[in-house]
């Protein structure tokens, strides 16, 4: 277990490509975070104008909130697990030099699953985007016809 600071610094070179897929990941999350405060800031607003009247415009807007809400938090689910494979594969990376085993096969994998985590997360903030812009647009004819 004779750590040499050579066999560091390769080990820190191969772990940048991980730390900046972790940055990416981390702007992500704060973009999807904001996405998530702002469904909530208007659903509050929503929630409150019922309370006072019933209005169907706004019980069918609330319906397109709580579904792009959802589709947010399972978006900042996927990010934040594939935040944590990377941490792990950054760990491990160190490990597996530190005590000479062969994790080579397991980074790999939790790689994979992070990449596949980043995907998902994407997916769901399409659909979210893809909601968000369809009520959106069929707000804009409703309003022309008043």
């Amino acid at each position: 277990m004779n750590i040499q600071t050579g066999d560091i610094g390769h080990i820190i070179q191969l772990a940048i490509a991980p730390v900046f897929l972790l940055s990416g990941v981390c702007t992500n999350l704060i973009v999807l975070t904001n996405r998530l405060a702002r469904i909530i800031d208007r659903s509050r607003v929503l929630e409150d104008r019922l309370d006072v009247a019933y209005s169907d415009p706004y019980l069918n807007e609330l319906d397109v909130l709580y579904s792009r809400s959802h589709l947010i938090n399972m978006s900042i689910a996927l990010s934040t697990a594939c935040g944590l494979f990377v941490c792990v594969i950054v760990a491990m990376l160190f490990l597996g030099d530190i005590t000479n085993l062969s994790l080579d096969k397991y980074i790999a994998g939790m790689f994979v699953v992070a990449v596949v985590c980043l995907v998902g997360s994407f997916i769901s903030l399409l659909r979210e985007i893809f909601i968000a812009s369809a009520w959106m647009r069929s707000q804009r004819h409703v309003r022309h016809k008043r």
